[in-house]
């Protein structure tokens, strides 16, 4: 996983929208797109749910308060 795809891991699984994430990157909302297509391909995911799934277990993000 490249480091511009962990970032857009890290938002997709914060809630992000593509365009959102986008906007926040600086990148076209296509290669969003792309990025999280690299990156289903690349982890043998198929939707987002997978995705935020898998960056919780790998400690990504965290999740609940405290």
């Amino acid at each position: 996983m490249t480091p511009r795809e962990q970032e857009v891991l890290t938002f997709i699984a914060e809630g992000y929208s593509n365009r959102e994430i986008a906007d926040a990157l600086v990148i076209s909302v296509k290669t969003v797109d792309r990025h999280r297509e690299n990156l289903m391909r690349k982890l043998q995911l198929h939707n987002r749910v997978e995705l935020v799934k898998y960056a919780i277990e790998k400690g990504l993000i965290s999740v609940g308060g405290s």
